[in-house]
């Protein structure tokens, strides 16, 4: 079957490709019927080329489409060969001055927020780099796909509409030439012929809805092939679908999840390929799984051919695409054919018919016609227009089509709207030709059709089906919002009347809104249901900017704005005409003045939040005033109609409600009025809500008498009964009421005082006071930041945004605020200029509560701190515009008065009534305003003004008769002595001198003589008191300063005397002086300190006593006690690695001896520190393991330490700890025996050792085959070495019993295998730990410059030292022929031996490791010799061997440069030797090395390339011998060389040592040469390592981020052809970028599926991973599969802040600092710390998948 199938392929090409594109363009050439030619070509080859099996075959099909299909079409529309034609088109043509790039998704995209004309202008990497807006403010944003680069478009920039690539083309270009006379004529007409017939073909091909009959393509022979598609909806999820399918088609997880994703990107795929029985099968399954709670998913089954044709047809939209690349005037064509009515009338255009089948088409198709439109229509400015004329036609019907859809807006063509309304010409052409505004108001109108009794729009109810729709009916807003982003300049007749059609409709909406969702009060019982509320807010937020830029476009034309004023007056009065029936009048008179109102209650009556008709017109009314309109045709405004009470009745119902719910009045109403009262004050709402409601009690107040305002206010606030008669309030209190309700009423005043402030503060909009709109935005940003430094983007929060989203805060805040920048970690915060503090309002409008007393009292704080007295008094404030000039006399009106005198008497007798500080504090606060006032006036005096602003006479004035109240400044002066008032008295001083000021202002204009003499006699009299009073506090806090300074002396000595003893052991403490070295080490002469030999200095170690966290208990530690332990971290670690890419052999077989010097993979040991008995912290860890097994069976998630590593938690630090590390004494003390012989040469030990190492070697074989006797009489011991001598172990068997346990967990995790403590390769896993980590730490040190020691965290030192001395005793604990048998290897290495064969060659050993290995496992050889020789003998000369070892290392692959570097020909004696010796390995190596004359840059070389080594040995041999170090060592200074060189007993001059022992040395080097290895790396064909090895660093970034962001949009999935990754991250250890977070890039690792980066870090970082998420400018730690966090980026915009998500596209740089602290952590091995840190921190991060990312 198989061969059938090939041959059968075989023959089809080869019919196929014999096919001659020539050929057929002539024939069709000469045609006369060329359609019925075309279709008869396609209806015979486009089944034979697509859709020949079950899976897609795309590169073949491209390649014989190309070929049989595309080729004569080329040929035919060419006339020519298309190679020849094409390019000749592509010449003639004017390069385009638009760049028309469409976005890719993720690919970067930048507007430039001073130039664009709106923000959906956008330019790509390119054209924006080569733009003059890289210099201006620019936001960068990642794109979503679809859009393109608005480049060279003039209409989309206010400057700078070309990059410089585009420029060039905008030269020459004549007024509007028609682009085709630059084709030849006959061209022109095939391409109408050849575009004519393939765009019908694809258009009707995609619409056609027959499941297996064709239009115009039967074929003759006609296969019986079928396919079950299935398509894409945004209702089911991934895994329903993978599920679905695995049950429909038999198919395994992986083929599902490839087909799940293939629908998901492309919207449809074939599932199944057969006949018609066996596919319907298969799509009765899928629907009857999917249908359960959900509409079933699609599924289709259709004839083979027409989705052959369909293919097809896609692949030909692509191609038209890319051929009217070639020519603007093929492009014309394209559009020409496109747009041209067919026989059908109306909507019957090629164009119309795909727009208004886009919703029946699968995502891939609606893409590539997209695409096509964007490329043609969008790109021809003649035929952008005609489209749009369709596109606004059609409007309604593609709207209704989009809510039907359940696809993204994204790939409807309703998303073309933003390329169309945003072009401010087409968009003024659409609403005067099209009425473009009305039809998107009614389309709108139309989809919201729930509506109450009185016409209102309804939500409640609302469900889910209704709610989706109502998400996508917000994007009409949009729409709305894209055609009036731009302002016309000048109007036409047609303009204002179109827009006035607009602007009813609109008003229509609002009506529906006016009133929406009342509430009414909750009596006695909590509300059951929480009523839907959201949809209304939504609602309102999104047409928040509508609504102000209508606002806008009025203000731009008188005419517009007079009549759009009447129309909004029209509605409210239509509005309100149904509300005040049924609602009695009553009268309401105070103080001598008498009003009519209604009787209405807030409290019991009906009230609601949405009132946007009264709120527009508030907004009108504003601009009349600000446009001047008011002043200049006060005729044609209908002013004297208004009815002040209608207008204000319903935003004061509205601030009552507010008022109420925060006197607690309406709890029982739930949470829904919470949150609606938390939106309208709102920074996303409030502008076209609570301030609009503030400005219309403002509008009306202007037009009424104060007095009745203040009533009809009192009687709606339900207060009052309480002005109104007399003593109301001493009869309230003394009837001991419920206290609720006194607090009730107490909250009430002093909401209602607020509001007044708020009335006759509120000037700083432009229009009510005399400012423009930059003083409104700095007042905002002062009181913003009187609260606390901000951040840039908690202010831009802060904020209200206008439509470009722009808050305006950058042109102003410098004058304002000073910018402090951040430090390591933070946000650079603005801080406010402490000039600006004086504008400081207690009372802002926008302030909430808690924003208000914070900023109440950091301002007081504030004063404090500068010595001034602590009074807020209100600002001064801008003069009112003249429309609401007559507001500030409510301030004097009797009524008010009448409020304040009454208040201040309840404060006076304060006993008597109830009342608070609150409110005293605000009726201070309006006193304060209404004299500030007066003071502007009379400073503002001219000569014929008299000022009718007289407070000062007004409140100097006693009450009336009867009652006789005392004047309210004579309350002032009591109240100003009351002791309970000791917080207010310096406001009442304030009052009280700006009081004087004033009379002082008064009489010398003398404008009003009237006599107020005994006020001032008064006040000098009050003030002498007052210093009086004054002088006298301060004595009496003088002396009792004093009384209590001599309690404590006293105290303080009693407490001495007690604690004599305790005293006198500090002041000895004192007085010793502290050594300069290390801590545990005892203070020791300035003699020459060596670290190891038999020249070691001698120290008398210091007793260590440590104390446990867990039991407090003290020990000391010693070879017998009880063990005490550190915890400990073993992690795998790549730091050091130079070679990633190394395969881990298999950890069962593998042998660990020798490390290679790439370190590719090491064991590294951290501690944080802390220290336990061994028996604590087994108990503690036993618990931790029985809790976790309890938590698993309760809860299946991870917990941020895996138990069943043995992981935990430091039991004080919470630090991620795996092990513990035994404390010990010194180790090698112990195995120190006395010396008493002569110490042998180096010479003379290596041939003692061989003997050792050759008798241990024979008694080992003589173990194994016994009787072999003759052997061992040959053997001769070497003198006084008893190989049958058994060392005893030293230490207790809790220590050793720690001693295995760390080593075994060593070896666990090095090697990744299950502990077994009896392997062999235990102790060396155990060395390798230490010198690996002793490596990293040299390395931190180096990079960071800083000297050896005395540097160190204790944390890292004690790690260190416990464990080189763990390392050094581990060999107690091992087998000691496996130890012995190491050394042996190890030592064949350097000298070899018969035995052992088969060695790594000098160039593939660490010399480190080697010498850690060697030093450590030398004892179990030494510890069966009894001839005297000592221990540090050994170690002197094994460490010398490998130093040699290591020399040669160097000078092998030393790659000098004889670079004529500044050379000092000193030829010092060291100089002189490098070269002899370097002479003499050329020698031995066979000349195969570079002739180097220069013995300078030799001893250069080799000095540089071997500090790393002596600075490890270094830290090495002082850990392990507790020698302290020199003083030179612990700072930076010069000679470090010499200082490390003398420390370890090495010479000067490091050549000494090959002279001094040259007989054994030289046959050594010949040895090493002769290696294989090493000559084959001298003749190039294998590399290694030179010395010193480079730091490895994390990689380089680019300092600009949208680099990144570009990178990673180019980076295409590595699994999914050529498929963009939705989640692009970059690994920052080698710069791979990788596709994380998605099903194509899953792989199976140990059995589990894991994600791109969690498999990336095992081949990478052995299971740890630093990546940066480029789409979410996030860094990501990963450690193994279970943990993971997020960590701040160190990219951070000007304002030193991270952005990550990529919100507010602010440009972003890189930190360095930040970077080096990200890099740091991954140099000490802190990731998983931190991010175990970040888990327990965190609970959420614990429940991610992180494997999966």
């Amino acid at each position: 079957m198989a061969a059938d199938l090939e041959a059968e392929v075989q023959a089809i090409d080869k019919s196929l490709l014999e096919c001659s594109a020539e050929e057929i363009a002539v024939q069709w050439l000469q045609a006369n019927d060329l359609q019925k030619e075309v279709y008869q070509h396609l209806a015979y080859y486009v089944p034979k080329i697509y859709c020949r099996g079950p899976n897609p075959a795309p590169q073949r099909e491209d390649m014989l489409a190309q070929h049989v299909l595309l080729g004569p079409m080329e040929w035919y529309l060419c006339g020519e060969d298309p190679a020849f034609g094409f390019p000749k088109l592509e010449q003639a043509n004017k390069p385009s001055h638009l760049c028309g790039r469409v976005f890719k998704v993720g690919e970067p995209t930048y507007s430039c927020r001073d130039c664009a004309v709106d923000p959906t202008c956008v330019l790509c990497m390119e054209c924006f780099l080569g733009s003059i807006h890289r210099e201006h403010r620019y936001r960068m944003t990642t794109s979503g796909g679809g859009g393109f680069c608005d480049c060279g478009d003039t209409e989309a920039w206010k400057e700078g509409p070309y990059c410089q690539k585009h420029e060039i083309n905008t030269s020459e270009t004549a007024e509007e030439e028609d682009p085709l006379v630059h084709l030849p004529e006959d061209m022109v007409a095939r391409a109408y012929n050849i575009f004519a017939i393939t765009f019908k073909y694809a258009v009707d091909i995609l619409t056609w809805e027959k499941e297996n009959e064709l239009p115009g393509l039967e074929m003759i022979e006609k296969s019986d092939t079928y396919y079950c598609m299935l398509f894409n909806d945004e209702v089911h999820t991934y895994e329903q679908v993978i599920y679905t399918l695995q049950k429909a088609v038999n198919c395994t997880q992986k083929e599902a999840i490839g087909f799940a994703t293939t629908v998901d990107r492309d919207g449809r795929r074939s599932v199944r390929y057969g006949d018609f029985q066996y596919c319907d099968q298969a799509k009765s399954v899928i629907v009857r799984n999917t249908s359960r709670q959900t509409k079933p998913l699609k599924v289709q089954v259709m004839h083979s051919s027409i989705v052959a044709h369909q293919s097809f047809g896609l692949k030909l939209l692509t191609w038209l695409g890319s051929v009217i690349g070639y020519s603007d005037g093929l492009r014309r064509i394209l559009c020409q054919v496109g747009l041209q009515e067919g026989p059908d009338g109306e909507n019957s255009s090629l164009v119309d018919k795909l727009m208004l089948y886009d919703s029946k088409l699968w995502k891939g198709a609606r893409n590539v016609y997209h695409q096509l439109f964007m490329s043609s229509l969008l790109m021809d400015l003649k035929y952008k227009k005609l489209f749009a004329i369709r596109f606004a036609r059609n409007y309604r019907q593609l709207q209704r089509d989009y809510m039907e859809d359940d696809h993204e807006r994204a790939v409807s063509v309703a998303a073309l709207s933003v390329q169309l309304f945003t072009v401010p010409t087409l968009a003024r052409m659409l609403i005067t030709e099209e009425n473009l505004m009305t039809t998107i108001i009614k389309t709108f109108m139309d989809h919201l059709r729930h509506r109450d009794i009185q016409g209102r729009f309804q939500f409640e109810r609302y469900t889910a089906l209704q709610a989706f729709k109502f998400r996508r009916v917000q994007s009409l807003i949009l729409d709305l919002k894209y055609v009036l982003i731009s302002k016309p300049t000048e109007w036409s007749d047609d303009l204002r009347q179109k827009f006035l059609e607009g602007f009813d409709a609109f008003l229509e909406l609002l009506k529906c809104m006016q009133g929406m969702d009342p509430i009414t009060r909750q009596v006695g019982q909590h509300i059951e249901m929480e009523p839907e509320w959201e949809a209304a807010f939504t609602l309102q937020m999104k047409l928040t900017l509508v609504i102000s830029m209508m606002q806008d476009w009025c203000a731009l034309d008188e005419k517009v704005l007079i009549e759009a004023y009447k129309k909004c007056l029209n509605v409210l009065m239509q509005c309100h005409s149904g509300f005040t029936d049924g609602e009695q009048p009553i009268v309401l008179s105070m103080c001598g003045h008498s009003v009519e109102t209604i009787r209405y209650c807030v409290s019991q009556e009906k009230v609601s939040i949405h009132l946007p008709v009264s709120r527009l017109l508030a907004g009108l009314h504003v601009l009349l005033s600000k446009t001047e309109v008011a002043y200049k045709f006060p005729e044609l405004l209908p002013l004297s109609e208004l009815s002040p009470p209608m207008l204000i009745e319903h935003p004061l119902r509205c601030l009552v409600l507010c008022a109420q719910v925060h006197a607690g009045m309406w709890r029982r109403n739930g949470f829904s009025l919470v949150n609606q009262i938390y939106y309208y004050h709102n920074v996303k709402c409030r502008r076209e809500m609570f301030d609009k409601d503030i400005v219309m009690l403002q509008t009306g107040v202007s037009m009424m008498d104060p007095n009745h305002f203040l009533m009809i206010m009192l009687s709606r606030f339900e207060l009052y009964q309480i002005f109104s008669t007399p003593d109301y309030g001493k009869r309230f209190s003394t009837e001991n009421t419920n206290k609720d309700v006194v607090q009730q009423n107490n909250t009430l005043i002093e909401e209602m005082l607020y509001l007044i402030i708020m009335i006759v503060g509120e000037r700083f909009s432009p229009g009510i006071g005399q400012v423009n709109a930059t003083d409104e935005i700095k007042r905002e940003i002062i009181h913003q930041l009187s609260i606390r430094p901000m951040a840039h983007s908690e202010l831009v929060k802060a904020l209200p945004e206008d439509e470009n989203r722009e808050t305006g805060m950058e042109n102003v805040i410098e004058e304002v605020a000073c910018f402090k920048k951040p430090g390591l970690t933070g946000r650079g915060l603005y801080e406010l200029k402490p000039e600006c503090a004086r504008n400081f309002n207690l009372y802002f409008y926008h302030f909430s509560r808690a924003e208000q007393s914070k900023a109440e009292e950091a301002q007081r704080k504030l004063r404090r701190q500068n010595r001034e007295d602590t009074a807020l008094p209100p600002p001064a404030l801008p003069p009112f515009c003249p429309l609401f000039a007559s507001l500030v006399n409510i301030l004097q009106s009797d009524v008010m008065l009448c409020i304040m005198g009454t208040i201040l008497q309840w404060a006076v007798e304060h006993n008597g009534y109830a009342w608070s500080e609150s409110m005293l504090q605000r009726v201070l606060h309006l006193l304060g305003m209404a004299l500030q006032e007066e003071k502007q006036h009379l400073e503002n005096l001219s000569e014929e003004n008299v000022v009718t602003f007289t407070f000062t006479q007004k409140i100097s004035r006693p009450g009336e008769a009867p009652n006789n109240s005392p004047s309210i400044l004579a309350m002032l002066e009591t109240l100003q002595n009351a002791p309970h008032l000791e917080v207010h008295k310096d406001m009442i001083r304030w009052i009280l001198k700006t009081f004087n000021t004033i009379k002082k202002l008064r009489e010398s204009s003398s404008t009003s003589p009237v006599a107020e003499t005994e006020g001032n006699i008064m006040e000098e009299s009050s003030r002498d008191k007052d210093k009086a009073e004054r002088k006298r506090k301060a004595e009496i806090a003088r002396l009792r300063r004093e009384k209590i300074m001599a309690q404590m002396s006293e105290m303080q000595r009693h407490f001495i005397n007690e604690n004599k003893e305790l005293f006198q052991q500090t002041l000895e403490e004192l007085d010793t002086p502290t050594s300069g070295v290390h801590e545990n080490s005892p203070v020791i002469s300035d003699a020459k300190l060596t670290a190891l030999g038999p020249e070691q200095t001698r120290v008398t170690e210091h007793r260590q006593v440590v104390m446990c966290i867990l039991c407090q208990e003290e020990q000391e530690v010693k070879v017998d006690s009880r063990a005490m332990v550190l915890a400990a971290f073993i992690q795998r670690s790549t730091v050091l690695s130079k070679n990633r890419s190394k395969i881990t052999p298999d950890p069962e077989k593998y042998d660990p001896l020798f490390m290679h010097p790439d370190l590719s993979c090491g064991t590294h040991t951290g501690s944080c520190g802390h220290i336990m008995h061994a028996h604590c912290w087994q108990r503690y860890f036993d618990a931790v393991q029985a809790k976790e097994q309890r938590r698993q069976q309760r809860l299946r998630v991870h917990t941020s330490y895996d138990v069943e590593n043995g992981e935990f938690l430091c039991p004080l630090c919470e630090c991620l700890s795996n092990t513990v590390i035994p404390l010990l004494p010194p180790p090698r003390v112990l195995f120190n025996r006395l010396n008493f012989s002569g110490q042998p040469n180096l010479t003379q030990w290596i041939k003692t050792i061989s003997q050792q190492i050759k008798a241990l070697h024979l008694l080992r074989d003589e173990d194994c085959n016994s009787g072999n006797s003759e052997k061992m009489d040959q053997l001769q011991l070497p003198e006084g070495f008893r190989p049958d001598f058994k060392p005893k172990n030293p230490y207790s068997e809790s220590i050793k019993e720690m001693l295995t346990t760390f080593g075994t967990a060593t070896y666990k995790v090095g090697l990744k295998v299950h502990p077994n403590e009896e392997d062999p390769r235990v102790p060396i896993m155990c060395w390798g730990s230490c010198a690996y980590t002793i490596q990293t730490i040299e390395r931190i040190l180096a990079d960071e410059d800083k000297p050896l020691f005395g540097h160190l965290p204790c944390r890292q030192d004690d790690c260190l030292k416990s464990l080189t001395r763990f390392a050094a005793a581990h060999w107690t604990v091992s087998s000691l022929s496996a130890v012995q048998g190491h050394f042996c290897t190890l030592l064949a290495s350097l000298v070899p031996n018969e035995k052992n064969g088969g060695l790594p060659c000098i160039l593939d050993i660490d010399m480190f490791h080697l010498l850690v290995s060697l030093v450590l496992s030398f004892p179990a050889i030494h510890c069966q010799e009894f001839s005297g020789v000592s221990l540090g003998t050994g170690d002197l000369h094994l460490f010398h061997l490998v130093t040699m070892a290591h020399i040669i290392q160097i000078l092998l692959t030393s790659s000098t440069e004889e670079n004529g570097m500044d050379q000092e020909n000193t030829n010092s004696e060291e100089e002189v030797a490098v070269l002899t010796l370097y002479k003499f390995l050329c020698q031995c190596t066979g000349s195969a090395l570079k002739e180097i004359s220069s013995g300078w840059h030799l001893w250069r070389n080799l000095k540089a390339g071997i500090m790393p080594f002596l600075r490890c040995s270094a830290l090495f041999f002082h850990y392990l011998n507790g020698v302290p170090a020199p003083s030179e060592i612990q700072v930076n200074g010069t000679n470090q060389f010499e200082h490390l060189c003398s420390y370890l007993s090495l010479p000067n001059n490091l050549t000494c040592l090959f002279q001094e022992n040259s007989e054994i040395l030289n046959t050594l080097i010949e040895s090493w040469c002769s290696n294989n290895e090493v000559k084959r790396y001298l003749e190039g064909k294998r590399q290694a390592i030179s010395y010193a090895r480079e730091s490895n660093k994390l990689i380089d970034l680019p300092d600009d981020y949208s680099c990144l962001i570009n990178q990673a949009s180019n980076f295409s999935c590595p699994k999914s052809g050529g498929d963009k990754s939705r989640a692009p991250t970059l690994c920052l250890v080698c710069g791979t970028m990788l596709c994380s977070q998605s099903y194509c890039c899953q792989t199976e690792l140990e059995g589990e599926d894991v994600g791109a980066c969690t498999a990336h870090t095992y081949t990478c970082g052995s299971g740890v991973g630093i990546f940066l998420r480029v789409r979410e400018c996030q860094v990501l730690f990963l450690a193994g599969k279970t943990k993971g966090c997020f960590y701040p980026p160190p990219y951070l915009d000007d304002y030193g802040e991270t952005d990550q998500g990529l919100r507010r596209g602010n440009p972003l740089h890189l930190c360095k600092e930040r970077f080096k602290k990200i890099q740091k952590l991954w140099q000490q091995h802190s990731i998983t710390e931190e991010i175990g840190h970040a888990q327990e921190a965190n609970q959420t991060l614990v429940g991610i998948d992180w494997q999966h990312l």
